[in-house]
This record gives C-alpha cells, structure tokens and sequence, in this order.
C-alpha cells in the first residue's frame, strides 16, 4: 500500500489536471471567499463561508481528483496490473486514494485555520475537526461510486458535476438560509448535515452532544455510496 501511495503522490504532482483540480481551483474559491468574507458574512455567518470552503476542497481536492486518478489507471490497466500482485482490493484503493486525501485534509487544515486567524476562531473547534472528517470520508465514498460509472479521465469531467455543484449548492442553500424551514429535507441531502454540523461547530450555540447526531445521516450517505461502488467499480476498462 505505501509503495502504491508514493508512486501516486509522484504522479499527482506530474499530471496537470489533477494538480489543478486539487490545488488551484479550492485554493483559488477557498481564497476568494477569505478574502470576501465581509461581503458574505453580511448574509450569512462564519460559518458558511466555513462550510463553503470545505465543500469546495472536498469537491474539487479530494472528490474529482479522486474520480479522475482511478478512471485513469484503469484505462491505462494500471489497476488490472496491481491486481495480479499479492495486494489487497483494498489496499490497491487505499495506496491510490491515501495522497489526495491526505493532502485535502492538509489543504482544509491551513485555509480553516488562517480564516480563523482572520475572521475569528470557531466556537467549538472539535465539532470542526469532526465535520471536516465525516465531510471528507463522505465526499471519499462518492468518489469510489462515481469512479465505478466513470469510463476515462475525460468523462470525469462529467458524471463529477451533479456532486461537486451538488455539494456545493446544498451547503450554501443552508448556510444562508439555515435549517429553521425543511429541516429534514435539509439534513438528508448529501453535505447538508455536514454543512449544519459546521455552522454550530462556528457559530456555537448548540452544545456538542446535541450536534453529535448530525454525523448518521452524513455516514449514512458513506454506506450507500460504499455499497453502490461495491456493485459498479470496475478493475478493467468498459467495452
């Protein structure tokens, strides 16, 4: 698995389009958004801009990178040349996707800190760290579903949108409106119980035990997306 990992974070910072997708576009939004935060904080709160900036690096960082690195080695039979070697499924899955989401958790880690250095730390920062994760290994999940219906790197491009706008979409929606209306409509939707979880983890109010069931809808959505990659993924190329 760790020799698998090495060779993909030297093949991350040799491909163009993903050191795009996982470095400058969520780096570019995340700075766009710190440095707008006046602006966006006279309709919503800390929080959003929080939530805004770990959906967008969830989504392009770690989400269609993701999608993209494992459509490419299996069309190149990379895949199907690591199966015919004594390791795992699972470690083969977790050698590939380990950097890129190592290094969106780095990445979340520095812009959540310097926002909180500039904005003002968030109230309860464990309920931070815990939103970030469950939001990370949810947005891990959708991308090894969505790697199992991608055919290349070219049509990644395309079955990432609905999630990655998605995502997006869903926590602004509740970032700026809040969850007083369509609660739990709001709750299901992928991202919008991590996006709540966030808004109270930065904008305090809630104590964290009545916060803490907020993770079972966002899990829940890591079950689905594991047991839809489970029937789909593909180790060789479509024909």
């Amino acid at each position: 698995m760790l020799a698998i990992a090495r060779t993909e974070l030297a093949q991350i910072f040799r491909n163009r389009l993903v050191l795009v997708t996982s470095f400058v576009i969520p780096v570019a939004v995340s700075a766009f958004f710190l440095y707008r935060r006046d602006v966006f904080t006279e309709v919503a709160s800390g929080g959003y801009i929080a939530a805004i900036v770990m959906f967008t690096v969830g989504a392009f960082g770690l989400y269609t990178s993701i999608v993209t690195t494992l459509a490419a080695r299996r069309q190149n039979l990379f895949l199907k040349r690591l199966r015919s070697t004594a390791q795992s499924d699972a470690g083969i899955l977790a050698g590939l996707v380990a950097p890129v989401t190592v290094l969106a958790l780095v990445q979340l880690a520095g812009i959540l800190i310097v926002f909180g250095l500039v904005a003002g730390r968030p109230d309860n920062p464990l309920l931070a760290v815990l939103a970030v994760l469950a939001t990370v290994a949810m947005m891990l999940g959708l991308a090894l579903a969505t790697a199992g219906v991608t055919n290349s790197p070219e049509h990644a491009q395309v079955t990432t949108l609905p999630v990655s706008l998605g995502v997006i979409g869903v926590a602004s929606w509740i970032g700026i409106t809040g969850t007083e209306q369509l609660e739990l409509v709001k709750r299901l939707l992928p991202g919008g119980a991590a996006t709540e979880l966030m808004l109270n983890a930065w904008n305090g109010g809630v104590a964290l035990s009545d916060s803490l069931f907020l993770l079972a809808p966002t899990f829940a959505w890591v079950a689905l997306a594991v047991l839809f990659a489970s029937r789909m993924f593909r180790w060789e190329p479509r024909r």
